[in-house]
């Protein structure tokens, strides 16, 4: 057996079901559950319909690189969303089976782990955790940088040494963040470019909440955006984007990698022999997904109808406030967190992720710790009537 497999951590939701062991929960109340990020709004009809009209694609073997009518589309998005001079469907864009698989899979394509020290992955933290295991399982040391509210969530980019930084090889970013809701800014985005080209690391950014947000005048600005911005090219700049929060498809496991063509090239020879082609249905859906931005602003007003209400319940007994993006309050707790989803969970029938369970020990705190994850994924009423209990379950504390 690979022997980083002995390295890899229990995935968050197997903490909370060994968390939950028995606990039973009040049968006063009916379940609501705003632990997991999965959404719940409806499919829209357009992209069902083109999947289906599609199955006859199910008897050709699909190529690794997608179709061009795929690529085209995705291109001309990013165009699009990002106000983009240019970007190549040909050699800057590969549809992918979801933004986890493509990010686990980046890793081990571009991770040398055979010369010098051991290399190292940089992850914000608090993290996705598919980010962690790619690293261990690519040879590399995860090393996290601590996202603080007292510092707005910035990475700290002086908790490494300049030697720790020349053994970087890969530095994650998750904008909009999970779970913090950050968004980077332009000045965020001009160091991290600069400390790329000084030590030669790639930069991969997680972007698969940047299509929920508040203002329709503002949205979050992406790694390629602020690159064309600071008037430099996409060299070692990759992005990883979703159809699952934007289009509402999560079982279509429908994404895309864009950025740096030389290191996609890499990627996708790496992929070519991975076999993940994506389903040529699959494909004529997502066609008509990237193409249509009026069931977008549709689910945002669904998301911001639902932050509107709940963020002010919320906020009235634990320390919160709407995030810049994302569909997640990242709420402090006035307990040790875990303690505080079991007795929510026993109390009032409200399940939510203990943010412990979303970071690691570094710098000398768990810095999620203290805090949970509530995502605002069900129905309005639903998100509502959770928010009632947890204030309700918090001022009796």
């Amino acid at each position: 057996m690979n022997p980083h497999l002995s390295l890899l951590q229990p995935y968050p939701f197997e903490k909370l079901r060994q968390l939950f062991a028995g606990v039973e929960p009040n049968r006063d109340f009916r379940e609501i559950r705003l632990s997991i990020g999965e959404p719940q709004h409806p499919t829209p009809r357009f992209i069902k319909e083109a999947l289906t009209a599609a199955l006859g694609g199910l008897a050709s073997y699909p190529t690794t690189l997608g179709s061009a009518d795929l690529r085209q589309a995705i291109a001309a998005w990013l165009r699009e969303r990002y106000a983009l001079p240019g970007i190549d469907a040909e050699t800057q864009v590969i549809p992918v089976n979801g933004s986890r698989e493509a990010l686990f899979a980046f890793v081990q394509a571009v991770v040398d782990s055979t010369r010098g020290d051991r290399p190292l992955v940089v992850c914000p933290n608090p993290f996705y955790q598919i980010y962690e295991g790619a690293a261990y399982l690519a040879g590399a040391e995860p090393r996290f940088l601590n996202n603080l509210p007292e510092n707005d969530y910035a990475f700290d980019f002086d908790a490494l040494s300049d030697a720790e930084w020349r053994r970087v090889r890969l530095l994650f970013v998750c904008s909009p963040g999970n779970p913090t809701g950050k968004v980077l800014q332009l000045d965020d985005w001009r160091r991290l470019f600069a400390l790329a080209d000084k030590y030669g690391f790639i930069i991969a950014s997680d972007e698969c909440y940047s299509e929920i947000f508040f203002d329709e005048s503002r949205p979050p600005l992406g790694c390629l955006q602020a690159a064309s911005q600071l008037g430099r090219g996409f060299e070692r700049l990759v992005m990883f984007s979703s159809l699952s929060k934007r289009s509402n498809v999560p079982g279509m496991r429908s994404g895309f990698v864009a950025g740096d063509a030389a290191t996609l090239g890499a990627f996708l020879l790496y992929r070519t022999y991975h076999g993940n082609a994506m389903n040529p249905a699959v494909q004529a859906a997502s066609v008509a997904a990237w193409r249509d931005e009026a069931h977008v602003r549709e689910n945002r007003r669904l998301y911001a109808e639902k932050f509107a209400a709940v963020t002010p319940i919320v906020a009235s007994v634990l320390k919160t406030a709407l995030p810049d993006a994302g569909f997640y309050l990242w709420a402090k707790t006035p307990l040790d967190d875990r303690e505080f989803a079991r007795r929510l969970l026993a109390d009032y029938n409200v399940v939510l992720l203990p943010g412990g369970y979303l970071a690691r020990h570094a710098q000398g705190i768990n810095p999620g710790a203290g805090f949970v994850r509530i995502a605002l994924v069900a129905p309005l009423a639903d998100c509502v009537e959770a928010a009632e209990r947890i204030r309700s379950f918090t001022s009796n504390l």
